[in-house]
Formats: structure tokens, C-alpha cells, sequence
């Protein structure tokens, strides 16, 4: 296996990671990445192949477990109870009783709102040039999710701030900065959220906090400190991909003159492979595998490069061309297997129903300002993106 160097912080990289995802495909499925110092994996087969295989996973094996720093302890209470972190049998439990409250029906009922409140969006939008990720990319995920939760729409500055610092743990260098603000804001975040379950318990509503209180299956129940985990996750997820996706797919679609011409969906789903908002996502291997003729040894953690394997030539034609037309192949942008993304229909939904709207209403639209990708790797999203109409 090569070992390749790329500093994830590179200026070229940060605004274009594929040109070295090209160069680490060329020697291979995998390579070891020195400034991470981890084996990672690039080609659309092997990534598929790992995140399908249940001998690899998520949670840290029980030999290589340390205890969190202290000032960390408030985000990794709330980490402990997350499902994206978990294997079975928690996993299988936890989204089970999940999956009986965020229903496809439920999440279908959606579609006026998201129409709504996207139109709502669009006439408060200024005339003159405007950030869209701002006054768009992020209004739209983070309402959608307040009311879907059931918690005041005026709550939402504070979970876009709490969300946000909660995602820096997750960043190629973080510093001790970042750390006491997550902390903070999961503290905040957890705080907010048990006395708001409390009286969800005490006064039931129809949503979804509500239905995850009630969700029941075998006896079994979501405790108190697992529904914090699981509203926080579909936050922070949630939020997160989709502001990222609506700023980077806004772009591409302005980039391409004529693409929104093609089926909705299609769009939507070459917006994710074109140019997603995860590039990196970890498995531990619990066992000695053998991946496409490479051992990877028992207790290796192993990166999987989601954008890399989304711009395979083996896999996508011409992948380095944005083409909503391109024959349907799934993308891995969602994951695969066991933690497919569960807020994956959610998201799809919003952008299905939002692009063409804010497209319709606002036929004119072009970019003002060269667009600048922000230093936040392992995600994918811009800084802002200056628009007019």
C-alpha cells in the first residue's frame, strides 16, 4: 500500500479534492494517508464492499477505547447514545424504535410545508446580491427540522449554533477551542432538550418528538438521554448535509446552464454524487479482511473516501462532468448497509421540492461572486455563495 501526503488544509485541496483523489486511485483501492495517518479507501467497489460488510463497524474496538479529556465529556455523553456510532445490538434496537416514529409518511406529509416555507423563503430573499447559503441553505433544513421535532421555530438561531459547534469535532484539525464550544453547546443542546421531553411526556403533540417518546417494540423504549442523542443527530446531520448540498448543488446547477431541464430526481441525486457534503466516513475492521486482494488487519481503522468513490471511472462514466442525465447508478454519498443514512428520504424530499422552486421563482439567478470552499475537511461545503437575481 502507497503512502500518499496531502495536507487537508492545502488551499488547491480545500477548493479541489478530486484532482488528489485521481492521483490516490491511480495506485490503487486504498493508500495510506500520511498526514492522517490512516488507510484509506478510494475506489467505488472497495467502499461499497466495507460499508456493506459487517465485519467492519463503526464503534471503537474495546481494546483501543480511552476515555475522553475531561472538558470533552459533555459532546461524548451525548456521542455515547448516537446510533451512528453504534453496532448491534444497540444499533439495532436504537433505529428500530427510531424507524417507527420517522416514518416515510411522515416525512411525505412534509411536502407542502417544505413547498411553503421555500416560497416563503424566496419572498423575503433581498433584491440586491445576496448570500444564499444564509438566507436559504440554512433556513430551509433548520426549520424543517424544528417543526418536524416540534420545537419553537424560534428556537432556531440557537440550534443552528449549537449545531454548528457540535460538527467542529469532526474536522481534520480541531483545536481546544473547538472542543469547549461543542461541549458547551451539547451541554446547551441536552439541556434544552430533556425539559423540552419532559413536557412532551406530560403534553403529547403530533411530532416527533412526541412519536419518539412512544415508540415502543419488544417492551422496549427510548430512554431520556437516548431521544437528546437521536433529536441532536437528526439536527446535526441533517442539517449540516443539507445546507452543504443545497450550496454546492445551487452551484454546480449554475455552473451547468440547462441542467435543471432533467427529471427532479435525477438532478437531486447527481447534485450528491457530483459534489457532496461528507467526504470521509471511518469504520474500524473487527477482523483480519481481505479487500480487493489487500489484508486489512484487525483493529485498523479505515477512512472511506465517499467523494472518491462517487468519481470512479470504474463506476460513473466521464464522473468529472456534471450530468443529471448519466444512466442511474446508486451514489455512496448516503452510505451504505447497516448505517444508511436515515435522514437520507428527508433530505432528498427538501431538495426536490425546494431547487425547482427557487429555480421558477427566480429564473435570473447567477452567481456574483467566485464561490470559496471552506476549511472544514472531512465535509465539503462553501463559505458562502453570493447570488443575484
Amino acid at each position: 500500500m502507497e503512502t500518499l501526503s496531502q495536507s487537508p488544509h492545502g488551499q488547491a485541496f480545500v477548493q479541489n479534492p478530486y484532482a488528489f483523489y485521481a492521483s490516490a486511485r491511480a495506485v490503487g483501492p486504498m493508500f495510506h494517508w500520511a498526514e492522517y495517518g490512516k488507510t484509506c479507501v478510494t475506489s467505488y467497489a472497495a467502499v461499497n464492499a466495507i460499508l456493506r460488510d459487517r465485519r467492519f463497524g463503526r464503534e471503537v474496538p474495546w481494546d483501543q477505547q480511552t476515555p475522553p479529556a475531561p472538558h470533552t465529556a459533555p459532546f461524548y455523553a451525548v456521542d455515547a447514545h448516537s446510533m451512528l456510532e453504534l453496532e448491534p445490538p444497540r444499533h439495532t434496537r436504537l433505529r428500530g424504535l427510531v424507524m417507527r416514529a420517522f416514518t416515510s409518511r411522515r416525512i411525505a406529509a412534509l411536502t407542502p410545508e417544505i413547498a411553503q416555507l421555500s416560497h416563503d423563503l424566496v419572498d423575503a430573499l433581498p433584491d440586491g446580491p445576496f448570500n444564499l447559503l444564509t438566507h436559504f441553505g440554512q433556513r430551509l433544513p433548520v426549520t424543517i427540522i424544528a417543526r418536524l421535532l416540534g420545537v419553537p421555530e424560534s428556537m432556531s438561531d440557537d440550534l443552528l449554533r449549537w449545531s454548528n459547534a457540535m460538527v467542529k469535532m469532526y474536522i481534520a484539525t480541531r483545536s481546544r477551542e473547538m472542543e469547549d464550544a461543542a461541549a458547551d453547546a451539547a451541554r446547551d443542546f441536552s439541556d434544552f432538550l430533556r425539559g423540552y421531553i419532559e413536557q412532551r411526556r406530560n403534553q403529547p403533540a403530533d411530532d416527533l418528538i412526541t412519536h419518539l417518546i412512544a415508540a415502543e417494540e419488544a417492551g422496549e423504549k427510548l430512554s431520556t438521554e437516548e431521544l437528546i442523542s437521536t433529536c441532536i443527530l437528526l439536527l446535526n446531520a441533517g442539517h449540516e448535509a443539507t445546507v452543504h448540498t443545497i450550496g454546492n448543488g445551487v452551484k454546480a446547477l449554475l455552473d451547468h446552464p440547462g441542467a435543471m431541464a432533467a427529471p427532479i430526481d435525477a438532478v437531486v441525486e447527481e447534485i450528491m454524487r457530483f459534489d457532496p457534503p461528507l467526504h470521509m466516513f471511518s469504520r474500524y475492521a473487527y477482523d483480519d479482511v481481505d479487500v480487493m486482494g489487500q489484508i486489512i488487519l484487525k483493529g485498523t481503522e479505515v477512512s472511506l473516501l465517499l467523494a472518491a468513490a462517487n468519481h470512479d471511472p470504474r463506476a460513473f462514466d466521464r464522473p468529472e462532468m456534471f450530468n443529471p442525465q448519466r444512466a442511474p447508478k446508486p451514489n455512496l454519498s448516503f452510505g451504505a448497509g447497516l448505517h444508511f443514512c436515515i435522514g437520507a428520504p428527508l433530505a432528498r424530499l427538501e431538495l426536490q421540492v425546494a431547487l425547482p422552486i427557487l429555480f421558477d421563482r427566480l429564473p435570473g439567478l447567477h452567481i456574483v461572486d467566485r464561490p470559496v470552499f471552506a476549511d472544514t475537511y472531512h465535509f465539503h461545503g462553501l463559505e458562502r455563495l453570493m447570488v443575484a437575481r
